[in-house]
């Protein structure tokens, strides 16, 4: 059973920057893909980007395009998500999950961390 926790949210200010963690536990042999979501008030669950386990490659969505960052630390066993240049419309509860091989979808998720951007 893979577990996943993540940490670094917070509040910061319109330009600043956040490092998000998702600690992986439990299974890693497991994962295809690491992918991170977000969800603002009121609104659906947004994808963010993934990245895929064995090879760290990346993929953004547009509106994290040149701002944000995906990484994979196999050693640790975490994956990143570095956010630059952070807007009030990044506000959000922040997800990670991990989709194992062979599945088409999610499988596990983490617990979510507030991301709170004043303007």
């Amino acid at each position: 059973q893979v577990q996943l926790v993540e940490s670094g949210g917070g509040l910061v200010q319109a330009g600043g920057s956040l490092r998000l963690s998702c600690a992986v536990s439990g299974g890693t042999f497991s994962i295809y893909a690491m992918t991170w979501f977000r969800q603002a008030p009121g609104k659906e669950r947004e994808f963010v980007g993934r990245v895929t386990w064995s090879d760290g490659r990346p993929y953004y969505t547009d509106s994290a395009k040149g701002r944000f960052t995906i990484s994979r630390d196999n050693a640790k066993n975490t994956v990143n998500l570095q956010m630059n240049n952070l807007k009030p419309e990044d506000t959000a509860v922040y997800s990670c999950a991990a989709q194992r091989i062979g599945s088409s979808s999610v499988n596990y998720w983490g617990q979510g961390t507030q991301v709170t951007v004043s303007s």
